[in-house]
């Protein structure tokens, strides 16, 4: 497949001619095949549409988006998906620049043109690595061109702009969007020269196959690793990576962004997917690994599932992806690197978030008609006990309060919870909900001493049974 776009078609002019495409350079001759023209079409563009033009359409702008972006997606099928993820990210943002950023420079046509040449360029490398193809790219950038031809004629007729004036226009609207379709196509193009080969398609397939759920037949699986120079481990762990926008808050490229991302020096003795909204590597020894790869993490977490057999591999990645999302809302300590092996209790208790909101609630149920000041300072009694099972001067220790204290609060329990806390299976039902409650809430407050404050004493309370 040709890496050069194909050009777009000239505007229509009355009676179905069509008029002939006149790509111009900045010395005003005609730009000649494979002649470099820099940013010339763009500013061309900008310089030449009068002005009062420019103030009626710069309103539509937003209008103008959204109906080059579903002309697109009913044109080309590649982009006839939801409109989300980077399939939004890239078509909506693309379109935006082109029309929006055109339009703002068309006040200032000296404005700088590098914040949008790395976009495109940035979004053509995108569009390889999410897999779709050169042509379509071009096909879109075709399909929006002349959107955007058919409604800048028209508001210029409208407006009584020239015949003459408008062709000219439609010239450079032509040239512009072709230099686009070029600057996406050498992101295109350069991303393509550096993806990897077939080697590693063939490691990300593998990769894939022992990720599957349910698991792929180990035949398959060997077969594969047999192409791949991968020796095939018994025990696998898997390894879940944070994953990073590609463009900061202000839609600008992140150098540290997903897809720029570098290759880990150990990735021929790892299974690496970075390109996936998911990625993560699969590896044989993790202890052997890690420390290696963590360098290269650039700030980003990784998630070590638990170390399993080849055929449980995907139970590894939901491990190390709970173990992730756990980490980001705060629940598991803010570590770089996180180990599933070190935090298995919780990873049990908050595996089921959904019922363990309901034993929560159940357990809490009797403590409801307490002020939060009474209800925590019980609770936390209450879990100091179960934990422990121990008398009241270890009790008292541990929440650090007096042991008269601890006794008038077991008292309090009692009345609340009364055979309850003989049921061991009760206590079991307690102590997990106590425990999940303590984890989901790290700054839930531990009662203390608080000797000669009238205002902190711990107050009597109601029968709540």
């Amino acid at each position: 497949m040709s890496s050069e776009p194909r050009r777009s078609p000239g505007p229509v002019r009355p009676g179905g001619q069509v008029a002939p495409l006149r790509l111009a350079s900045r010395d005003g001759e005609p730009t000649r095949p494979g002649q470099a023209r820099g940013a010339s079409a763009a500013r061309e563009l900008w310089a030449s549409i009068p002005a009062e033009l420019s103030a009626q359409m710069r309103p539509m702008a937003a209008e103008l988006v959204r109906d080059v972006v579903g002309e697109i997606q009913a044109a080309v099928p590649a982009y006839a998906g939801p409109l989300e993820g980077k399939l939004r990210e890239i078509l909506v943002g693309s379109v935006e620049m082109a029309i929006v950023k055109c339009f703002e420079n068309m006040r200032d046509p000296r404005a700088t043109e590098a914040h949008w040449e790395a976009a495109f360029r940035y979004a053509g490398r995108v569009e390889f690595i999410e897999g779709r193809t050169m042509d379509a790219l071009q096909t879109a950038v075709r399909v929006g061109s002349r959107v955007v031809w058919r409604r800048m004629s028209v508001v210029g007729r409208a407006m009584g702009v020239p015949a003459d004036t408008l062709f000219a226009i439609a010239d450079k609207v032509f040239a512009y969007v072709d230099e686009l379709c070029t600057i996406a196509i050498a992101g295109y193009t350069d991303a393509q020269g550096h993806a990897t080969g077939a080697l590693e398609r063939r490691r990300r397939q593998l990769l894939k196959l022992i990720l599957a759920d349910p698991p792929a037949a180990p035949q398959a699986i060997a077969d594969l690793a047999s192409t791949t120079d991968w020796v095939l481990p018994e025990r696998v762990a898997v390894v879940a990576l944070e994953y990073r926008d590609d463009l900061n808050h202000r839609g600008v490229s992140h150098r540290d962004g997903q897809h720029r991302l570098p290759a880990f020096a150990l990735a021929g003795q790892v299974l690496v997917d970075l390109e996936s909204a998911d990625p993560c590597l699969v590896v044989a020894d993790p202890d052997q690994h890690m420390p290696g790869l963590a360098g290269e993490l650039r700030g980003r977490r990784a998630a070590i599932g638990p170390t399993v057999p080849l055929a449980q591999a995907h139970r590894s990645l939901a491990c190390a992806r709970r173990a992730m999302v756990l980490a980001q809302r705060g629940v598991l300590p803010d570590q770089e690197v996180i180990r599933c092996a070190d935090h298995l209790s919780a990873l049990v208790l908050l595996s089921d978030e959904f019922l363990l909101t309901q034993l929560t609630v159940r357990t809490l149920e009797p403590f409801r008609a307490l002020t939060t000041k009474q209800r925590d300072r019980l609770t936390a009694t209450l879990l100091a006990w179960l934990e422990t099972r121990g008398g009241i001067n270890e009790i008292a220790a541990r929440l650090d309060v007096h042991p008269q204290t601890v006794r008038y609060r077991m008292h309090q329990i009692d009345e609340l919870l009364g055979d309850r806390l003989n049921d061991p299976q009760e206590r079991l039902c307690m102590e997990i909900a106590l425990r999940a409650r303590t984890l989901l809430d790290p700054d839930l407050p531990v009662p203390r001493d608080s000797a000669g404050d009238p205002d902190d004493e711990d107050e009597p309370v109601a029968h709540a049974r």
